[in-house]
């Protein structure tokens, strides 16, 4: 049975709370920089890779991770083959639909019969019109979502929101809530039969700190 486990977590958001986590719970040394993507605690009981937070759930799902850290917009939207544990609580976001505020203006949802659409999340984004019976043309992009409406390339946008602030700064005005995804914890099948003693450990480790982290919010 192994003893250390490789962690996967995302660059951007996500990474400041995740690493604080860690720390909270005795984790130490792990350095964040931008140009080392393998990293190490203190005690040696993790390998820990800094990643594309789209990546963490293939290197999870494949092994090359035991467990990872990553956004539930992301586990919807690639639907990979991974246990989830634990809601982590932090990183809360919701995944929404904006336009120009000069359509939303003059705009009825509920007449919607086609529409075109830039976003990073194709998937929930064709689940989401076709649900409703609308048809839609999916603009598919990796940053800068908010600029599509602005050049017309899109008429409207599928994008992750914190406070709406870039929404509103780019002219846009939200007209949907698809879904809300806060930070999740990922297990690889295979490590949690492999390293079940180190990986379950984590797992309580985890569990306890998010709790205490609850209890004294309240």
């Amino acid at each position: 049975m192994r003893d250390r486990l490789t962690l996967a977590l995302p660059k951007g958001r996500l990474l400041d709370p995740a690493v604080a986590l860690l720390r909270e719970m005795g984790l130490e040394g792990i350095e964040v920089d931008s140009r080392r993507l393998i990293s190490g605690d203190a005690s040696g009981r993790l390998q820990v890779l800094f990643l594309k937070p789209s990546d963490v759930p293939t290197y999870v799902a494949y092994g090359a991770a035991d467990v990872g850290i990553v956004g539930k917009d992301v586990l919807l939207e690639q639907e990979p083959d991974v246990y989830e544990p634990l809601d982590l609580g932090f990183g809360a976001c919701r995944l929404v639909v904006a336009e120009p505020r000069q359509l939303w203006e003059r705009d009825d949802p509920a007449k919607w019969s086609w529409v075109r659409v830039a976003t990073k999340y194709p998937r929930l984004t064709e689940r989401y019109f076709s649900e409703r019976g609308i048809q839609v043309e999916i603009v598919r992009l990796d940053g800068s979502i908010e600029l599509a409406p602005l050049v017309g390339l899109a008429d409207r946008i599928v994008d992750l929101v914190q406070t709406g602030e870039t929404l509103r700064a780019n002219g846009l005005v939200e007209v949907a809530e698809i879904t809300r995804s806060t930070a999740r914890l990922i297990v690889n099948r295979a490590s949690l039969k492999t390293a079940y003693s180190a990986v379950s450990g984590l797992i309580e480790e985890m569990k306890k700190q998010v709790a205490g982290e609850r209890r004294a919010v309240r």
